[in-house]
């Protein structure tokens, strides 16, 4: 391929010109093929925000670019949590939406008068381009530019980074692998200088990180593990005291300017283990001279005394501070990430979202392919020649690879050093064997005649080596783009399904259902649905929610499993409680839609019965006399009569869904239903799409108690 581009280039230009040539346009395709390959949603689906999280996130910069920062800073939203709303400023990572902002002043400042949608659906294929070129120049600094191409070219198409980057997955996720990436490289070259002006860079492109999201937390204390690796190593030196103190004080005082994080990073357990890192950084570079100015012998006793009363005061200070409440404990997402029983046995509304269920082995295949195998030779070639950030990539490798399987979301952490470490595993590979390969006719005669005896055939294995890596690399080209068309460019909102003669079936129901809200409800009224829907209710509907997918208030999302799992009657009496005029069910049993309300009823469950309020709803009570929970005959009482079992199921008793099947056969839980001659008492069904997928169904308001 290299000397294919060198044939393309004018003859009179100079080798090492026509070397840089050949990098930047290998490195321009992979930006450019990272952008274009995300665009496969929007081809398909017009400009559409995929997801959940991303219609918070549209919505709230509509505000930003239509009322300005301060009023977005301020802004408390009333449609949010009723009745108690939500303040958004204080509550969010705002760098996601003031990019988007920026790129909309910029664009119309150049009378490019586009949408703010449209710059919120190309945002995150805009910045994996960025995260093409970041990932190149990281690796350049790790390896070498070799190492830095192949790792660009395979981020730029790894399913594992797609995921979240695709054309309208406009979450906080789409800037946060730059910010990232970003920090680390700069990171690196503040370790390699010990220069001020990398390290203050570093803290500025921290501050962007932290900015944009939560994550940044693994972050700070990677960077620490990193210093304290150097620390015990034996590899301390005024180049990372400088770097690690710059970034640390810098950095901590940019990151308390955004208001969500606040004082958290001088208060939080979280981030203890920075400062505690920065502390030891100072012991440090003061033992080291002192030891310039004293004897080694009077040096070691003061030494030691100084450790341990340090040590002493530490420890006593930070037990104190914990026990007046002045260091918060860790919270229960980290504590998840410790153990992964944690939020299973004591934070149910932590564990019933799949983004934290633990990663199964395929999904490790699925969406990182060949790197699952080139991962382990990167670390080898990393301990091979180990030097300062050849640490820092081995730290990052395993540290990811631990959370990636305790959280299937973190698997976006991983794809990125995956590839770095693979783009060196390549390289490397490469480097060696191709300078065995030799052609010439002179050579092979030597060979012939032994002249080396230690290494004989060693043109067929050079040749066969390049061979099996060529091979893997085209099968990780075609697997990406299988994998890309088949599960990661599809919105989630509009559903799509093969039909018997390979077809394809749109199923555009949720939006039909929200521009129903939208069009048919009065402009003040509440909808109680699961707390996944809340923000696309908010962002298209323009409907006031009870919870959403913010999750920040246990008790009211509780409420609200209580009443979708207790009867009919006490449903209503919790529904007059908060004031519901609508409540929305997701329902797949016409269709087989799998992600319904059905399947997800036992975290409702979980969750209404988790606090005082909803203590009389047993998870045991929903399963059979067997331990199955089941929606057909055999299935338990409680089950059936539940708020949630009527919704869903209500008139489905009468519906033909399969051939040779009988009414009311549910095609995902595949039986037939055991409730289906049942009225609503105190609601009324509103509107039902098409495909049954939503259905909407209208509080009935209260009798006139004078009437008899």
């Amino acid at each position: 391929m290299t000397a294919g581009l060198a044939g393309l280039l004018p003859l009179r230009m100079s080798f090492e010109k026509q070397e840089t040539m050949i990098k930047i346009i290998i490195l321009s395709l992979a930006a450019i093929t990272a952008f274009s390959v995300r665009l496969f949603a929007v081809i398909r689906f017009e400009s559409v925000i995929h997801e959940f999280d991303p219609y918070f996130n549209y919505r709230t910069t509509r505000f930003l670019t239509e009322e300005g920062y301060y009023n977005f800073h301020n802004w408390f939203d009333d449609r949010a949590w009723y009745p108690l709303g939500r303040i958004i400023g204080g509550t969010i990572y705002p760098g996601l939406m003031v990019t988007s902002a920026i790129f909309y002043k910029i664009l119309h400042f150049f009378h490019f008068t586009l949408h703010i949608r449209e710059v919120c659906v190309f945002l995150a294929p805009l910045f994996s381009s960025f995260t093409t070129i970041i990932t190149y120049m990281l690796t350049k600094e790790l390896k070498g530019e070799g190492a830095g191409l192949v790792a660009a070219s395979m981020i730029a198409i790894v399913p594992g980074y797609i995921s979240r980057s695709v054309a309208g997955s406009y979450d906080n996720e789409a800037i946060a692998i730059f910010c990232m990436l970003f920090t680390y490289y700069l990171w690196i070259k503040a370790v390699k200088t010990g220069s001020i002006f990398w390290s203050a860079l570093c803290s500025l492109a921290y501050f962007y990180m932290v900015s944009s999201w939560g994550g940044y937390v693994f972050l700070i204390n990677l960077i620490p593990l990193h210093v304290l690796a150097l620390i015990f190593s034996g590899r301390f030196s005024h180049r990372i005291y400088v770097a690690y103190s710059t970034v640390y004080v810098i950095g901590t005082i940019l990151s308390m300017q955004i208001p969500f994080v606040g004082f958290g990073p001088v208060q939080s357990s979280e981030h203890m283990a920075a400062f505690g890192t920065f502390g030891l950084c100072q012991l440090c570079a003061f033992a080291g001279w002192l030891r310039s100015k004293m004897s080694e012998e009077n040096f070691q006793v003061l030494f030691k005394s100084v450790i341990a009363v340090a040590g002493l005061a530490v420890f006593g200070g930070v037990a104190v501070a914990t026990f007046f409440g002045k260091i918060a404990p860790w919270t229960g997402r980290f504590y998840s990430l410790l153990d992964p029983s944690y939020a299973k046995n004591n934070i149910p509304i932590i564990a019933s979202v799949s983004e934290h269920q633990p990663t199964a082995w395929s999904s490790f295949y699925f969406d990182l392919q060949m790197l699952v195998f080139m991962f382990p030779a990167g670390l080898y070639f990393c301990f091979k020649k180990l030097t300062d950030h050849n640490i820092f990539i081995i730290l990052y490798g395993v540290t990811s690879i631990y959370f990636a399987g305790v959280m299937v979301r973190l698997m976006l952490v991983l794809a990125p050093v995956m590839c770095i470490l693979a783009g060196i595993a390549v390289s490397s590979t490469l480097n060696t064997y191709m300078k065995n390969l030799d052609v010439s006719q002179k050579q092979r005669g030597k060979l012939a005649k032994g002249g080396d005896r230690n290494y004989p055939y060693k043109n067929e294995v050079a040749w066969g080596v390049v061979a099996i890596l060529t091979g893997f690399l085209m099968t990780y080209g075609f697997h990406c783009t299988w994998v890309t068309a088949e599960a990661y460019s599809s919105p989630s909102i509009v559903l799509s399904a093969r039909t018997g003669d390979g077809g394809k079936i749109i199923f555009d129901d949720f939006r039909e259902a929200y521009y129903w809200l939208r069009q048919n409800t009065h402009e003040d009224a509440k909808i109680m649905s699961w707390w996944d829907y809340g923000y696309q209710i908010t962002a298209i509907a323009n409907r006031t929610v009870l919870v959403d997918n913010n999750t920040w208030n246990n008790t009211h999302i509780s409420r609200v499993g209580q009443a979708m799992a207790s009867p009919e009657e006490h449903s209503y009496e919790i529904m007059r409680e908060l004031d519901v005029d609508y409540v929305l069910v997701i329902f797949g049993g016409v269709t087989g839609y799998s992600s319904d309300d059905i399947n997800k009823f036992l975290w409702m469950v979980r969750i209404g019965g988790s606090t005082p309020e909803g203590s009389h709803i047993k998870e045991h009570d929903y399963y059979t006399p067997t331990g199955e929970f089941r929606i057909d005959r055999e299935g338990s009482q409680t089950m059936l009569n539940s708020l949630m079992y009527k919704l869903c199921y209500y008139r489905f008793g009468g519906v033909y869904t399969e051939q040779g099947r009988p009414t009311g056969y549910d095609r995902v839980r595949n039986s037939e239903i055991g409730n289906k001659d049942f009225e609503l008492d105190f609601l009324e069904e509103a509107y039902t799409t098409e495909h049954w997928i939503v259905r909407i169904y209208r509080v009935k308001p209260q009798e006139n108690r004078g009437q008899k």
